[in-house]
């Protein structure tokens, strides 16, 4: 049996032994007048003796490494920086010149070998945990019944959809914006430039590199007017956010319905009788609305339209804060900035924007008290909703 390679190694080409090899071939060539025997084929012998059965030492502790940490300590025994095979390169500096890169391809294929089949091992002990977690799992059988209830569609998306029906069917193109946007997008190109004190009504989420949760729908109009040029007709539903103060109507995500028409001689008559389109086929009955001044900095003339809260019925709750009325749809007529902003010209052109709350429009639809119970995740209370 060979000794243990990170002893041997040294042992064989210590100094003391190539002095006294010297000192051989010295005397023996006095005593007989031949030439001395080549100094280092014994040296070189023994390496290469030594290299295969290292090659054979470590194919059998490989055999019996069956973790990963066992792998782990058998790497660091040979390619270790005090490893058995780096030891062996390092011990090349005192073999002789002409027997280096002999010895050197011997140590190097060693030295791959022992890699390669450590990373063989790695991915062998791998897969077997693998199949071993896979054989432990729990068994089902499935050729049993499944319940056979379909799923439901959120209530904001039933209605969004009967929305989108709805403008459909009125030349209304549908288009849908990102909600990660820009301050310009966001705010300067719908007439809220820096220093504009509008900017503190919405209570904003900015992030590190500048951009923005966009607060409101608004924020795809300039976009939109560019894509499309007037004249135009177009929706785009969207999720909002802002740091809201949470109540039962007030939420920090919600959705909206932007809206908008542009083309010549468009007034508020237009954007009175879409409303009021909109509303009666949403609802299927009558429903009480009132259009109020607002302000707004990308429309001109502003409004808010309020439909009675149909919770109460009008007499007051905490839904509609007491007053009878829910702010549904602020609305107006298209701000002239707003308008060169998206490329158009204001002395031709006119058109009316619309935000409809489609989050406070489905809780007046179904009955829905509080706003936060629509992202709650409760599917008990959600599954109730269906979509004909």
């Amino acid at each position: 049996m060979f000794p243990p390679p990170r002893s041997f190694a040294p042992a064989l080409l210590d100094a003391p032994l190539v002095r006294h090899a010297r000192a051989s071939s010295e005397k023996f060539t006095q005593s007989s007048g031949r030439g001395a025997p080549p100094r280092c084929r014994k040296g070189r012998m023994d390496m290469k003796e030594k290299i295969e059965a290292l090659a054979r030492q470590f194919q059998q502790e490989l055999e019996g490494a069956g973790t990963s940490d066992a792998v782990e300590k058998l790497r660091v025994a040979y390619l270790g920086r005090k490893g058995s095979v780096t030891q062996l390169l390092k011990g090349l500096k005192e073999v002789e010149a002409q027997q280096k890169k002999e010895l050197g391809q011997h140590i190097n294929m060693l030295k791959k070998t022992v890699e390669d089949k450590l990373s063989q091992q790695v991915e062998a002990i791998r897969r077997a945990e693998e199949q071993r977690m896979v054989e432990a799992a729990e068994q089902y059988d499935v050729t049993l019944p499944v319940g056979s209830g379909a799923g439901s569609y959120h209530p904001i998306t039933i209605v969004q959809r009967q929305l989108e029906e709805i403008f459909a069917s009125m030349g209304f193109t549908i288009e849908d914006y990102k909600e990660i946007v820009t301050d310009y997008e966001c705010f300067e190109a719908v007439n809220i430039p820096k220093d504009h004190p509008a900017r503190d009504m919405q209570d904003t989420y900015y992030l590190e590199n500048g951009q923005l949760l966009k607060t409101h729908t608004s924020a795809a109009q300039n976009a939109i007017m560019r894509k499309y040029g007037p004249p135009l007709r177009a929706i785009f539903p969207g999720r909002c956010f802002r740091n809201e103060a949470l109540d039962a109507s007030h939420e920090n995500t919600f959705f909206q319905m932007e809206g908008m028409m542009i083309d010549k001689d468009i007034s508020i008559s237009n954007l009175i009788y879409f409303m009021k389109t909109m509303l009666s086929q949403v609802f299927e009955r009558d429903i009480s609305v009132r259009l109020r001044p607002g302000f707004f900095p990308f429309v001109e003339p502003g409004f808010e339209l309020d439909i009675s809260c149909l919770i109460c019925g009008g007499e007051g709750c905490s839904t509609c804060k007491g007053s009878g009325w829910i702010e549904l749809c602020p609305c107006g007529m298209i701000h002239p900035n707003v308008l060169k902003a998206g490329g158009i010209d204001p002395e031709e052109y006119t058109g009316f924007a619309f935000g409809l709350g489609l989050t406070r429009l489905v809780m007046m639809k179904y009955g829905v008290k509080d706003i936060r119970d629509l992202n709650s995740g409760n599917l008990k209370a959600l599954s109730q909703f269906t979509h004909e």
